[in-house]
This record gives C-alpha cells, structure tokens and sequence, in this order.
C-alpha cells in the first residue's frame, strides 16, 4: 500500500512540475519547455494509473487534483507572485478540507479479504 501512495505522490509532484512549466511557457516560451510540460504530464497519469490500482480511484482522483491544486496555488503565489482574493483563499481552504475528510472516510479492507479477492 506504501508504493501505491508513493506513486500518487509522484503523480502529484509531475502534475505540479508540468503545469508550473505551461505557466513558465506562457512568459518564456521554447520548445524544450513544450516538450518537459507534456512528458510530466504524461508521466502523472502513468503515476496516477499505478496508484489506483491499490487505492480506490475516487480518493486517489481527489487527492491527486487537490493537492495538486494547493501545490501549484502556492507555487503561483511564491515563485510567480500571484494574488489571491479572500474568496480565493476560502475556497482554497475548503479544497484542503474536502481532501482530509475524504481520505479520512476511506475504508481500508482488511489484509485477509484484500488477499482473498487478489487470487481471484
């Protein structure tokens, strides 16, 4: 289970880089910046699918745009000195709060029934 949130936390931290580099594209332009945006958009979803597989797609989904949305805000806000408005920012805490009661809320099966249904 380690490996698949290893892999979820990869698919976030490639999302984060490929979209930070379409905003650095926008300024700067350049082929090889077209061409680092769309591997590590690429290799997200590759991430993403490895990932799924152990957790159910629905938390997976959420914590991978969620966080990924917290991330790249608090990128725009550092590294390319964005604004945000108050409601911005509320929405942007209800965002976070939504991650941690679904995570929470996720139900982990236990060992004996997770290796019954992978003998199917």
């Amino acid at each position: 289970m380690l490996l698949a949130w290893t892999f979820l936390l990869l698919a976030i931290l490639t999302e984060v880089s490929g979209v930070s580099t379409m905003n650095l594209l926008s300024q700067e332009g350049g082929p090889l910046g077209y061409l680092v945006m769309y591997a590590c958009i690429a290799l997200s979803y590759v991430f993403l699918g490895f990932a799924v597989k152990r957790i159910a797609v629905g938390v997976a989904f959420a914590m991978w745009e969620g966080v990924g949305i917290a991330l790249i805000t608090a990128l725009s806000l550092l590294v390319f000195d964005s604004v945000l408005s108050t409601q911005e920012l509320v929405g942007l805490g209800l965002v976070v709060v939504g991650i941690v009661m679904i995570n929470a809320g996720e139900v982990h099966a236990p060992a004996a029934v997770e290796e019954h249904t992978a003998c199917r």
